[in-house]
C-alpha cells in the first residue's frame, strides 16, 4: 500500500488508515478478523476514539502485539480540561498502551466548539498536559459539516495541530463555498507542515428517511466496488491528502482495501460519480 508522509510527524502513513469507528458494535471475533484483515493489506495507522463505542476495547488485546507496527491515534470530543483529562486516561486504558501517536479534539466543527476546546480551562489544556507527560505525541483536530474546514483554519491560527482531519469527496468539492474553505485550509496546512486526512470518502447521502439503515455508518455509503473505487482514487489523487480513514463498518474494508490497489485515473473517477443523481453532501442533515 502507498505511504505519505504525515506532516512534520514524518510518519511514513498508509494513504487507507483504518477507522476503528467499524468496531463500536462488533464481537470481538468480528474484530479480530477486520483488524486481521486491515494489517495483512498494508494499514499501519488506525484511527479510534472514546465516543466509538466498544472499538477502544476491541483493538486493545492487539496493541502488546503490534503497537510497534501502527502508529495509534485516538480522540477525545469532551471540551473542558477535567473531563478530556479522564477520557484520554480512560483511552490508554482500554487500549492497553501507555501512551497514543496522536490525540485528536474530535468532532470540532464550528467556531463555538472551537472556542470551547481551545478557551480557558479547555480540551487542548489537557490534550498538552498529556503530551508533555508523555501520554500523547502530537495533538490534532477533527470535525464534520460544512463549516469544519473553515473552522480547522482558525484552529491552525490558534495553535499548530500537527494534523486536521476534515471531510472532502468530489459533491463537497463542487460546492464552491466549500472548496474555497477547504483550499485556504490546505495552503495553511502546507505552511505549518500539519498532516491532512480527510474523511466521507465513500459517503453517498444521508440516510433516506424509512430506509432501513444497511450498515453501521451515520450517512448511506457508497457499496458497490466500482463507485468505492472511484471515490478513493479521486480522494486520493490530492496529494495534499496523507490518508483516508477507511468507514465504519466492517463489511466495507474489502472494497476499499481492493479500490486503493486499483485506483483510476481521476477524469474516470469524476464521471462514475457524476453519473449518481442521488449523490450528496452528508451534511444535510447530520443525526447530532
Amino acid at each position: 500500500m502507498e505511504t505519505r508522509r504525515l506532516g512534520r510527524l514524518e510518519h511514513r502513513s498508509s494513504v487507507l488508515i483504518y477507522g476503528a469507528a467499524a468496531l463500536s458494535e462488533v464481537t470481538q471475533d468480528v474484530a479480530d478478523r477486520s483488524i486481521q484483515e486491515a494489517l495483512d493489506g498494508g494499514i499501519n495507522h488506525v484511527d479510534v476514539a472514546a465516543s466509538y463505542g466498544d472499538a477502544e476495547l476491541r483493538l486493545g488485546p492487539w496493541m502488546p502485539r503490534i503497537r510497534d507496527r501502527v502508529f495509534l491515534a485516538s480522540k477525545t470530543g469532551e471540551r473542558d480540561r477535567e473531563s478530556a483529562w479522564r477520557e484520554i486516561n480512560a483511552s490508554l486504558e482500554r487500549l492497553q498502551t501507555d501512551h497514543l501517536d496522536l490525540l485528536q479534539l474530535h468532532a470540532v466543527g464550528d467556531l463555538a466548539d472551537l472556542d470551547r476546546a481551545t478557551g480557558p480551562g479547555g480540551a487542548l489544556q489537557a490534550a498538552l498536559q498529556a503530551q508533555e507527560q508523555g501520554m500523547v505525541g502530537a495533538v490534532g483536530i477533527t470535525g464534520h459539516g460544512d463549516q469544519a474546514p473553515a473552522t480547522h483554519l482558525e484552529a491552525l491560527r490558534r495553535h499548530p495541530f500537527a494534523t486536521v482531519l476534515t471531510p472532502l469527496n468530489p459533491v463537497l468539492w463542487r460546492d464552491e463555498s466549500y472548496r474555497a474553505d477547504y483550499e485556504a485550509l490546505v495552503a495553511e496546512v502546507r505552511r505549518q507542515d500539519a498532516g491532512l486526512m480527510t474523511i466521507k470518502t465513500v459517503s453517498r447521502r444521508n440516510w433516506p428517511e424509512g430506509d432501513a439503515q444497511r450498515y453501521t455508518t451515520w450517512y448511506e455509503p457508497y457499496d458497490d466496488q466500482a463507485r468505492i473505487t472511484a471515490a478513493v482514487s479521486w480522494a486520493l489523487s490530492h496529494d495534499e491528502i496523507t490518508g483516508i480513514p477507511t468507514a465504519g463498518d466492517v463489511h466495507l474494508l474489502p472494497m476499499l482495501l481492493e479500490a486503493e490497489r486499483h485506483r483510476i485515473p481521476v477524469a474516470d473517477a469524476e464521471a462514475q460519480l457524476a453519473g449518481d443523481p442521488a449523490y450528496s453532501s452528508p451534511f444535510v442533515s447530520m443525526p447530532w
